[in-house]
């Protein structure tokens, strides 16, 4: 299928992006610590750019997470019921996890775009991060997870052997 397809890709270079941004913020994280250390100067905005880069990198990891079934859930009461049951508690809890990122998708659509509107910015002196980026792609990673449970839903309700596809999918 082929939104099933697409979902894999995408989550995939999601994680991809989420993995290079962690490992460029150790470097920025590393070259603070020395500059601190041996030229008793800090760079400027490490930290503001350090807490909205995590933001971004849960939002881009979420999807990836969610379409690998690597979310949350409790193995030991799904393992214990029968395939029957096991169905229906999955599909409630895809349909909680879509109805947790409907509501984070909207309770955030005002604030990114009064955030885009206001130039909104955090940090003082030297550099200034603009929070409006990362405002819309706690949005844009909202969107996806929700989308990647309504996949898993799918799968799962028309039986749909989504491992084989998902492995090699690269």
């Amino acid at each position: 299928m082929y939104l099933i397809r697409l979902s894999d890709k995408i989550a995939k270079v999601m994680m991809i992006i989420a993995a290079v941004w962690a490992f460029s913020l150790a470097f920025l994280i590393l070259a603070d610590a020395l500059s601190r250390s041996f030229l008793n100067y800090p760079l400027n905005g490490t930290k503001d750019i350090v807490e909205n880069s995590i933001v971004v990198i849960i939002f881009f990891q979420a999807g990836y997470a969610i379409r690998s079934r690597s979310m949350l859930q409790s193995d030991i009461l799904v393992s214990q019921v029968s395939p029957k049951i096991k169905k229906i508690l999955l599909i409630i809890g895809y349909l909680l996890g879509m109805f947790f990122f409907y509501v984070m998708i909207t309770g955030s659509w005002d604030l990114a775009f009064q955030a885009f509107a206001k130039g909104e910015y955090e940090g003082e002196g030297a550099l200034k991060v603009p929070t409006w980026p990362t405002r819309f792609i706690i949005i844009f990673g909202s969107i996806f997870c929700f989308l990647n449970y309504l996949v898993l839903a799918i799968v799962d309700i028309f039986n749909l052997d989504d491992d084989e596809s998902w492995a090699n999918n690269d």
